[in-house]
């Protein structure tokens, strides 16, 4: 059932109300929610709400969890094709030149020569 929302022209008050959709707006202030010392029968006016929420629970609500099987097959069918699988690559240089590594020497580096004062 909804909630509403009223607010009254004597007492100011403002309250909500969960009413059904069938059920005639209220119109006079209820005593047991009055502002006011005395009851004072005050005009209450509807107000505009901004409802409540939408919340979706579960696992999840896609699009694509409701197309139909001619969508899927189609989407299938203009899917790029997957990509063979090639031979597998080794990282080491032994094995791309057959068994044999050559190492190869770098030249040394020498300290450099104190400066003169």
């Amino acid at each position: 059932m909804p909630t509403y929302d009223y607010a009254c022209d004597k007492c100011g008050l403002t309250f909500e109300r969960v009413q059904s959709m069938k059920d005639a707006t209220l119109t006079v202030c209820p005593r047991e929610l009055c502002a006011q010392k005395r009851w004072g029968r005050g005009r209450v006016k509807r107000l505009v709400g901004a409802g409540a929420g939408l919340i979706f629970k579960g696992s999840g609500f896609y699009i694509t969890d409701y197309r139909s099987e001619g969508y899927k097959a189609a989407a299938k069918k203009d899917a790029p094709p997957a990509p063979v699988a090639a031979e597998p690559k080794s990282s080491t240089p032994a094995a791309k030149s057959g068994g044999e590594t050559k190492v190869a020497s770098k030249p040394e580096s020498k300290p450099a020569a104190p400066a003169k004062p």
